[in-house]
């Protein structure tokens, strides 16, 4: 018998991988004013964004600003000995993850990191390639570097459909004129 004669449906995510968006920002308020059009898009509450860079690349700040764009009140604290901080919020619930210190795969089962990941909800992992044999593919992967003036290049690339969606949001929102949200009739 086949699949779909016993109403059996068999679903693959779509592996995708785009050819990178790519960002300057000069200093920390277009760090801000990404995170605010990032936390705009509804795509965004079933992501797993994955933030690569070098010690001080601003992958924690852009988080902070991120969590507040998204309601986050009271103290925002960097996951570097915790593994992961949770946050609730109404209608999402949100995992930043600091795989820095991460290096015995058996914590990854011990502390229930494949559920969280299974489950719904946004989740920011800081350092990933620390834990590259656990983790799924992210859906959107931020890549940042810090140049000799200070200011920052990212790289945006999506993985999957989600991310494609997220990218070409932001695409869109990048492309529209300041002060001119939604674009002019």
């Amino acid at each position: 018998m086949r699949g779909a004669s016993l109403g059996l449906w068999i679903v693959h995510l779509v592996i995708v991988k785009t050819p990178p968006l790519l960002l300057h920002w000069a200093d920390e308020s277009a760090t801000q004013a990404f995170a605010l059009q990032l936390a705009g898009q509804p795509a965004l509450r079933h992501a797993f964004v994955s933030l690569h860079g070098n010690l001080g690349a601003g992958k924690t700040t852009l988080v902070r600003h991120l969590l507040r764009a998204l309601g986050v009140q009271g103290r925002i604290k960097s996951p570097s000995y915790s593994v992961v901080e949770p946050y609730d919020l109404p209608g999402l619930d949100i995992w930043h993850f600091d795989f820095y210190r991460f290096n015995d795969p058996r914590e990854w089962e011990d502390a229930g990191f494949r559920d969280i990941f299974a489950s719904p909800g946004l989740k920011l992992a800081e350092w990933p390639d620390k834990a590259a044999g656990v983790l799924p593919a992210p859906d959107l992967e931020i890549r940042m570097e810090v140049n000799p003036d200070q200011n920052r290049t990212v790289a945006l690339q999506a993985q999957s459909t989600l991310g494609m969606a997220l990218l070409q949001a932001l695409q869109t929102v990048q492309a529209e004129p300041p002060g001119d949200p939604g674009g002019t009739p």
